[in-house]
């Protein structure tokens, strides 16, 4: 079962977990001011685990407690927890930086609605 702080936010339906790019954060030399060509790296590009799946709940209501459980975890000063993925593979520290709908809600024999949430490990 995956988790972000021991909680089931994305188990009511199917989900998966990517990483962003990884790698080191790179600028070119003029814009910090460093004479001659090439470019200078800043330090290395902080962790992003991205979770995309559908969010499925029985009635609106229901559909609508699973997409206030994950925005309730948007909090300001961040509050890092670990995530896991149906693996158990964990990712310590991570905070969760944004959430998206991704169309609209279907409204069928159950009500979901497809999402992706963006974790991120700052450095």
């Amino acid at each position: 079962m995956s988790s972000y702080k021991s909680a089931n936010l994305f188990g009511s339906g199917p989900h998966r977990f990517s990483l962003a790019t990884q790698g080191n954060d790179v600028v070119p030399n003029y814009v910090v001011s460093l004479p001659g060509s090439g470019s200078t790296s800043l330090g290395v590009l902080e962790l992003d685990v991205i979770v995309e799946g559908r969010l499925i709940a029985a009635s609106e209501s229901a559909l609508w407690t699973l997409r206030d459980a994950i925005t309730a975890e948007i909090t300001n000063p961040v509050a890092p927890g670990t995530l896991i993925d149906e693996h158990a593979r964990s990712w310590p520290d991570m905070c969760l930086i944004t959430y998206e709908e991704l169309g609209p809600t279907d409204r069928a024999r159950t009500h979901s609605i497809p999402y992706r949430a963006t974790f991120r490990r700052f450095n």
